[in-house]
């Protein structure tokens, strides 16, 4: 068994779409109507059958007070693993991604968390050798 599908609450799939790709360099998967929204999911460039990320509408009633106490707790939807946490972190804030926590150090990993622009928060980890 192994995950094939994972999600993200977004509040704009469009918008989702340009930051997911654009900005943090995941690469379309699937783009297929669904009703009024669309089966829309990313995958690592490298890793094209790899886990897919749904950047899902938030439209169901109970996703707004769900994602709305995850970001007041600072508690990110979704961790991707970069190789390179403080090269990555200064990637993208010449890109102009906001980072609700600086790269820190926790022993076994070193990560940050940014702003998805879509209504998340996401960590970034970096493993640590040996780990």
């Amino acid at each position: 068994m192994r995950i094939y599908v994972t999600s993200v609450f977004v509040s704009d799939q469009a918008m989702a779409l340009k930051f997911y790709t654009d900005v943090l360099g995941f690469a379309v998967k699937t783009d297929v109507p669904a009703g009024e929204y669309r089966w829309l999911t990313v995958v690592a460039k490298d890793e094209p059958d790899g886990t897919e990320l749904l950047l899902e509408p938030s439209e169901h009633p109970a996703v707004g007070p769900y994602r709305t106490a995850l970001v007041q707790d600072g508690i990110p939807a979704a961790s991707f693993q970069v190789p390179d946490l403080d090269a990555e972190v200064a990637r993208l804030v010449d890109l102009g991604v906001k980072f609700t926590q600086k790269p820190v150090d926790a022993g076994a990993v070193k990560m940050a968390v940014l702003d998805d622009t879509c209504g998340n928060l996401i960590q970034l980890v970096e493993m640590t050798p040996g780990q």
